[in-house]
């Protein structure tokens, strides 16, 4: 305890200059709470938007041509079809599952007098596993549903709202989409903002792929394949297999890769860890270069504190003092003041965040719950306390050239 006094009596002397010093200290580990917190909170806000997506999954739709191959003009037009299904399943290895769609367009779609303009989708029951489907009412569509080809659909919780304002259970009830009675066998939960492929789920009409086929009389055509692979397979390999048999049966160059278009979110998935992790780096390394230079400012003071105290210094070298115990109250005085204006901006820092994150919480943004985690506070306080070690060894080296003699003689 007299130890402790020791050094707090000796910051205290001069309170303006030490507070000026930990000053320093106290703002570059509160940008760096607040670096980490919103770092947190963008990637958070990144990762949330594809929460319900499949993250082993991959999309490919059909394009035009562009290069020549067997007899085939560039620029030719061509489509995926539903016989390509069965050819993929057959050849491509590590698939787990695979499921269609297809756009008819928008559509009025009415109950009684409401109405509105919606997008009709044509989907496959698998598309489940590509896409989340919350519902709040009823089922999804099934198999039986496609072969039979039968009029049913899924309405987005938009749809829900217009033509039922009432809050009823509309499953069982016929809606007209466009001049075509569907019966609703489900309601789609509000979307939540997570990223979504084809449009605004809470404005889409899904039906059975095969009915809107037949609907919009186009065939067995296909716009998009979605597919997601086994566990332990690359999706990067699924993929190029899917687009290899696609290219065989279409009679598409092997090296035009312009024939089609894709979406790999195994990838994608890729890149934004790489960009979390470079992201996260930078903040380090920002947060650390403000340490560091407030550091240096207390580095700075002790040496200038060593100076005024070199009398002292000798009196105590004179009456038998050791260079460890001088060097270890020049290393304690820095480290005790580093580590209390570094305690005090991490939690200045947090409760920062935590506020932030309760305005947040209730507001529509990109940014999601700004956090600091407590292994990062932890690791940022261990780093404070070796920053102020290492900040005190300059000026207890300082203080250890001192002679006893020398500095007994200095007014």
């Amino acid at each position: 305890m007299d130890f402790l006094r020791e050094i707090w009596a000796t910051i205290s002397k001069n309170r303006s200059r030490s507070l000026l010093t930990a000053f320093g200290v106290f703002w570059g580990m509160l940008m760096l709470m607040v670096l980490i917190g919103l770092g947190n909170a963008l990637t958070g806000g990144i990762y949330s938007k594809l929460d319900g997506f499949a993250m082993n999954s991959c999309i490919i739709g059909s394009s035009t041509t562009s290069k020549p191959y067997k007899g085939f003009q560039r620029g030719r037009t061509w489509k995926i079809q539903m016989s390509d299904l069965e050819a993929i399943t057959r050849r491509v290895d590590g698939i787990d599952c695979l499921c269609a769609q297809i756009w008819q367009g928008a559509a009025t779609v009415s109950y009684g007098d409401k109405h509105d303009s919606y997008q009709i989708i044509g989907v496959s029951p698998d598309y489940t596993r590509v896409q989340r489907v919350d519902l709040l009412f009823g089922r999804f569509l099934n198999d039986i549903d496609v072969q039979q080809k039968r009029k049913v659909c899924v309405i987005g919780y938009s749809i829900y709202q217009v033509l039922f304002p009432n809050g009823n259970n509309p499953v069982g009830k016929s809606i007209l989409c466009g001049s075509i009675q569907y019966t609703v066998i489900g309601v789609r939960k509000k979307h939540n903002d997570t990223m979504y492929i084809g449009g605004d789920p809470d404005k889409m009409v899904l039906a059975p792929i095969t009915t809107v086929q037949q609907v919009a009389n186009i065939g067995d055509e296909i716009h998009m394949l979605m597919a997601t692979a086994q566990s332990g397979i690359a999706c990067a390999e699924v993929e190029k297999g899917i687009k290899t048999v696609l290219k065989e049966r279409h009679q598409i160059a092997p090296d035009d890769d312009k024939a089609m278009w894709g979406f790999n979110a195994e990838e994608e998935m890729k890149a934004l860890h790489y960009l979390g992790i470079g992201l996260s780096a930078l903040i380090w390394l920002i947060g650390l270069g403000t340490l560091i230079s407030g550091a240096i400012g207390v580095s700075n003071i002790m040496l200038v504190t060593v100076r005024e105290r070199t009398k002292e210094i000798g009196i105590r070298r004179a009456i038998g003092a050791s260079p460890w115990v001088i060097a270890r109250q020049i290393i304690s005085e820095s480290l005790v003041l580093t580590a209390l204006a570094g305690l005090a901006g991490i939690v200045v820092g947090v409760g920062i965040m935590a506020l932030m994150g309760n305005i947040l919480a209730h507001a529509e943004t990109f940014i999601k719950d700004p956090n600091v985690s407590f292994s990062a506070a932890t690791t940022s306080l261990v780093i404070i306390i070796v920053i102020g070690i290492l900040a005190g060894l300059l000026p207890a080296l300082r203080a250890l050239r001192i002679k006893p003699i020398e500095a007994l003689s200095e007014e």
